[in-house]
């Protein structure tokens, strides 16, 4: 025994745990940082518009498989995940930069398709490229991108700010993403299996896209002003709608109900499940990466957010004491729990899945 302490494994906090492990002491110097760590990206003051900054990640072998990942797929969906985030907040992504490191089986060929990708996305969002880093790689490719946005000060939404008896909100479906990325998981164990073999995606070309191409929501930003609604709280899901539902209750010290009835499910969703014998409500409460908006709002604006086709209602917040709950299609009322993937975790594989924040 050398007497010495043992050291703490990645996997006994998990990803979010360490976040705040490694954030808990940190102590803004300056009064243009309005808000750090801890929402979808951090708010600084210079001036009239106040600027929003996110960063993510994207790893070869982690995040992303390029057996079936197209590289210009790929380039795209690295802008449009940084920009999610800065919808997140209710406001307007700018400009972006990009870190990139590859090993030397990458060609240029290959680059410029990732770049066509990357400029591609940035012409949807309205996103500059202002700069960034080229390094090489021994393991493979490395992106990563930090986002810039702008909002005014009365507009951004953060996770901490929803009250209870509001109503819980999600664009779009969910789901998709992690179907789609099982039917590839799936075809790829056929290629190794017989290398002539050709997949067959007939029918399923919609949880493909949101798996290989997402889109951010821009769209439901631009409506939500539109129609005069300013959400109460808001967060994109990358993670999961469990995850995402409590980051908010956390942050806000409120309970919710969510209605398993009422989460918006696509019909290749549960085809996909049903035919890999899974539960498609289970995969949109874990799955991730659809990248859609999770908000709270205000109980009058129903009729409002209802008439909207692309926003579901599917719950409300509570009491703290009530908790998070799920309520069954039998009117069953269960615990709401995050088990997506996660990060450091030690049972779980090394595998293209959700990157979390």
């Amino acid at each position: 025994m050398n007497g010495k302490k043992p050291l703490t494994e990645l996997s006994a906090l998990g990803e979010f745990g360490l976040i705040d492990h490694l954030t808990r002491d940190i102590k803004l110097q300056n009064k243009s940082s309005l808000r750090g760590v801890g929402d979808d990206a951090a708010v600084l003051d210079y001036g009239d518009k106040k600027l929003l900054v996110s960063t993510d990640m994207l790893i070869q072998g982690i995040h992303f498989d390029l057996t079936y990942t197209p590289l210009k797929h790929l380039g795209y969906k690295s802008v449009a995940v940084n920009a999610s985030d800065i919808y997140a907040m209710n406001g307007t992504p700018r400009q972006i930069t990009l870190a990139l490191a590859v090993s030397n089986h990458f060609s240029v060929e290959g680059l410029e398709e990732f770049y066509a990708g990357v400029y591609e996305a940035c012409n949807r969002y309205g996103i500059d490229l202002v700069g960034g880093d080229t390094t090489s790689s021994k393991t493979g490719m490395c992106i990563s991108i930090t986002v810039l946005g702008e909002a005014a000060e009365d507009e951004i939404v953060y996770r901490n700010t929803a009250r209870p008896n509001e109503l819980i909100c999600v664009s779009g479906d969910l789901g998709a993403a992690y179907m789609g990325l099982q039917l590839l998981e799936r075809e790829k164990l056929v290629f190794k299996g017989n290398e002539n073999a050709q997949p067959d995606f007939t029918g399923y070309e919609y949880i493909l896209e949101r798996q290989l191409k997402p889109e951010a929501r821009k769209d439901i930003v631009a409506t939500l002003r539109e129609k005069g609604i300013r959400p109460t709280a808001m967060i994109d899901i990358s993670d999961g709608l469990a995850s995402e539902v409590m980051h908010i209750c956390k942050e806000s010290g409120v309970g919710c109900n969510i209605y398993e009835d009422r989460i918006p499910i696509d019909y290749q969703t549960f085809r996909m499940a049903e035919e890999l014998n899974m539960n498609a409500t289970v995969c949109a409460l874990s799955g991730g990466e659809d990248y859609e908006l999770l908000f709270t709002a205000p109980l009058d604006k129903y009729d409002l957010l209802t008439a909207l086709p692309e926003i579901h209602v599917i719950g409300h917040t509570a009491k703290p004491g009530e908790g998070c709950q799920l309520i069954t299609r039998d009117g069953n009322s269960f615990e709401l729990k995050a088990q997506g993937w996660t990060n450091f975790s030690a049972s779980t594989p090394e595998k293209p899945t959700d990157h979390g924040e």
